[in-house]
């Protein structure tokens, strides 16, 4: 209705998840991005969490086309499915119907076709959605069918999505196996006001708006706390906002539009109001193949849910082996560098990997394996003379045991290791000489 008086080509704020309206802030592109990693990594099960409306379906549609060619993706969307029924499910969507008859059978076939997939050099992911709604046994059987193995690789994935209260499933006892099998935990947080400004103008300009900001700053506070960052109840309170702009024939928003539009839609804030400036860290949980560390947040726009971080220098990322925790990367590049302007200048490092981006760092140290030598380190500083993170293995009295060290290590994904001195950093890495 709206659509001409505000020069768009198309409904910016309809609910329907397309994957054309995607926004990669509010840590989701970098999300996408470590699902993406962990489903190349072939290994357990993933899980993505978030509130009703955070863009939990949005998020695994844009997954499933960022996918490689070579992984076949498998879509259930119906929690109340029986085991049989998941079976029958599965097989449908690998192109397999009708399905036998009877459970075993069933198994029988899913792991024909998986075995023919993995020798044709292909994988297969399973998409779960809703996933708070599914009994506990059948968790359960979903589990049972990540042990389809062949001596070297899993035949199956699992990525789950689900609501808070699927948190509150895994901490069941009875299923402790599946909880022990994810390792890749995320949680998908509210948008806070600056990226809700964003998010209206990202999805404002794919439906081709080209004009100045349509909603004021002192509209987007107040539809931030009314929506409670959550992008479906977004949608619905600028469409709403929209139109009743449109009914009073003015282009310019005012708060009245959008109390308008908040009764129009009976929407209220949160009961329990988030503060957008919280968030709670999405953390990596025992991935053998190398997420152990992964943690991927921008360092100047987040605050993590963490362990005090140490104060002292010589303070470093826990050992590749430890139980996973959440890195505040700012306060560990800063701490490296104390330790840098501390340590003998003879004393060698090995360098791993570097990066642009503060993300990009954290999935290279999600690749890490528990053989990296320790201590672990992420240093912010000048490589070419330009800012990049860098990530540091070992502290070595000479280079005879550093090089001991780093003829042990795999080429990294990033190219291959090698070694640096502290008194030669101190010069070229530190910004400050």
């Amino acid at each position: 209705m709206y659509l001409d008086y505000f020069g768009l080509k198309e409904a910016p704020f309809r609910i329907t998840p397309n994957t054309e309206y995607w926004y990669a802030g509010g840590q989701r592109g970098e999300m996408l991005a470590a699902l993406l990693y962990a489903i190349g990594q072939g290994e357990g099960i993933i899980k993505v969490v978030g509130e009703v409306g955070s863009g939990k379906t949005m998020l695994c549609r844009k997954l499933v086309a960022q996918l490689p060619d070579s992984v076949d993706s498998v879509y259930l969307g119906n929690p109340t499915l029986a085991p049989d029924d998941m079976l029958a499910a599965i097989l449908a969507d690998l192109g397999i119907d009708p399905p036998e008859i009877g459970r075993q059978a069933r198994l029988a076939q899913l792991n024909a076709a998986l075995l023919a997939r993995h020798e044709a050099g292909r994988r297969v992911v399973v998409f779960v959605e809703e996933a708070q709604g599914i009994a506990l046994d059948h968790l359960e059987f979903l589990r049972l069918l990540t042990n389809l193995e062949t001596a070297t690789d899993k035949l199956l994935q699992i990525v789950l999505f689900g609501q808070p209260e699927l948190d509150v499933h895994l901490a069941d006892p009875r299923i402790r196996q599946l909880k022990d099998r994810i390792t890749l935990s995320l949680n998908l947080s509210p948008l806070a006001q600056a990226e809700v400004a964003d998010y209206l103008r990202a999805r404002l300009a794919v439906a081709g708006y080209r004009g100045p900001d349509l909603f004021p700053p002192a509209l987007i506070a107040r539809m931030t706390n009314l929506s409670g960052g959550l992008s479906r109840r977004i949608n619905v309170l600028a469409d709403k906002t929209l139109l009743a702009a449109y009914a009073g024939q003015t282009h310019s928003l005012t708060p009245a539009h959008l109390e308008a539009a908040a009764g129009d839609a009976d929407m209220r804030p949160p009961a329990r109001e988030r503060s957008p400036s919280h968030r709670w860290a999405w953390l990596s949980a025992g991935l053998a193949a190398g997420l152990g560390l992964l943690a991927f947040i921008a360092w100047q726009a987040l605050s993590l849910e963490a362990a005090p971080s140490p104060t002292a220098a010589t303070a470093v990322l826990p050992p590749v082996s430890a139980p996973p925790a959440a890195i505040d990367m700012a306060e560990q590049a800063r701490q490296t560098q104390r330790w840098l302007v501390a340590a003998p200048p003879d004393t060698h490092v090995i360098q791993l990997a570097s990066a642009k981006e503060a993300g990009e760092a954290a999935v290279l140290l999600g690749s890490l394996s528990a053989a990296t030598p320790q201590p672990v380190r992420i240093l912010h500083g000048l490589r070419r003379g330009k800012p990049a993170w860098m990530i540091l293995a070992g502290e070595f009295p000479n280079r005879d045991a550093a090089l001991a060290a780093l003829r042990t290590l795999p080429v990294s994904p990033a190219g291959e290791p090698f070694l640096r001195t502290v008194g030669k950093m101190r010069t070229v890495v530190l910004p400050t000489g």
